[in-house]
């Protein structure tokens, strides 16, 4: 049974997880006015989403190495107030580079952010709770689609862009303090070092788990990080309806971590395949979809509830073929790898805007989702059934 302050700690992880996501994916939301007012094409301030993603990657492992012997809670605690400084500087920001900056800062909180709310999460409840914390954290980025995305273009289109990052600053704030009250103290379990990755990555089945994550972040951004000028410009949606499918968007992703929690452990396999096509099916959909306002919002409540399940598919696998000292750096790895997709997919959407048109960015993600599905199918199906029937 879980006691009240269990609850309580867990609910504010899972608003940190809110507005962390909120705060990494708001560009998205804001990419045509923040690119209006710094005199650059959308292309370009879709950049600000690619060099954060880069950042998160490249020091997700190396940052989580340095900080894995302390305490987790005081860990959280200035990690938040880290990220709270940078969405000050965002709000200040005079220039594309001066914004750029404080994104970097803010993306060096968040690399470790999520590489230890997920475990933190876990060790905070009872044994037979950690998959519903596990969910609740992955509820809280769904609810950042439906809230934070949406409410921060709100702002952002009535009062200035700005003014949202400094919302989120003010509201960081106030979780900071929360946490610090209702966080049990969570001790380090050791100093991780470089040596022992050769080991970890000698699990061959995680090693597969994150070349799919990778894979599956970079089909689905190709598409998503400008599903905001493509609603506008190729569906032909006005910003109301915009703000209305977003919000449609990131509920239906709630409604993916339910799924998660209620059907994966009876059949993982059945299961993956559904959200792996579903995100195939979604992006090879979006430009016919976009004939109406009907079907393109269907389609998107549908991609959204696909992708934030698979999200859970992959951090519940990340953890159960970890080793129980190394959960927090395979979190970490999971996260590099993951926002290394984000990267990738942004740039190779820009690409095809620039290049080609905006109305092909889902043909360029549906590419890679449809190989992924096969790697699933054919690799690492049959590993999971292999190490089922050993065990």
């Amino acid at each position: 049974m879980m006691q009240t302050k269990n609850w309580m700690a867990l609910v504010g992880l899972t608003c940190a997880a809110f507005i962390f996501n909120t705060s990494e994916f708001i560009p998205i939301g804001l990419l045509t006015d923040i690119a209006n007012d710094f005199l650059t094409t959308e292309a370009q301030a879709g950049m600000i989403i690619s060099i954060y993603a880069f950042v998160v990657m490249l020091l997700s492992l190396p940052l989580m190495i340095v900080v894995s012997r302390f305490e987790m809670k005081k860990l959280l605690s200035t990690v938040i107030f880290v990220f709270v400084g940078f969405q000050l500087l965002s709000a200040v920001s005079t220039s594309y580079y001066m914004l750029m900056l404080s994104r970097i800062g803010v993306a060096c909180a968040h690399a470790i952010f999520w590489s230890i709310v997920s475990p933190l999460a876990v060790r905070t409840v009872p044994e037979k709770y950690k998959s519903l914390a596990l969910s609740m954290i992955v509820t809280g980025t769904s609810v950042a689609m439906i809230f934070g995305l949406p409410i921060g273009r709100i702002i952002g289109l009535h009062i200035g862009w700005r003014m949202t990052f400094l919302c989120i600053g003010i509201f960081a704030f106030v979780l900071m303090i929360y946490l610090m009250l209702m966080l049990p103290k969570v001790p380090s379990r050791g100093t991780f070092s470089l040596q022992k990755l050769p080991f970890l990555f000698r699990k061959s089945i995680l090693l597969d788990f994150f070349i799919i994550s990778f894979a599956i972040a970079t089909s689905y951004y190709t598409g998503y990080s400008y599903i905001e000028p493509f609603l506008k410009q190729v569906a032909g949606l006005q910003d109301n309806w915009i703000t209305v499918t977003l919000v449609i968007f990131g509920a239906m992703g709630i409604l993916g971590s339910l799924a998660f929690s209620r059907f994966y452990n009876k059949n993982p396999y059945k299961f993956t395949d559904f959200v792996l096509l579903g995100i195939f099916g979604c992006l090879m959909l979006l430009q016919a979809a976009a004939c109406c306002c009907l079907t393109i919002i269907l389609l998107c409540a549908l991609w959204g509830m696909v992708f934030t399940a698979s999200n859970v598919v992959l951090q519940a696998e990340t953890i159960n073929n970890s080793p129980v000292e190394a959960t927090s750096v395979s979190m970490s790895i999971f996260s590099g790898i993951f926002n290394l997709g984000i990267a990738c997919g942004t740039y190779i959407g820009g690409q095809v805007c620039t290049h080609f048109s905006m109305s092909d960015i889902g043909y360029a993600g549906a590419v890679l989702a449809f190989l992924t599905f096969i790697y699933w199918n054919k690799i690492i199906k049959k590993k999971m059934k292999e190490k089922a029937v050993c065990c």
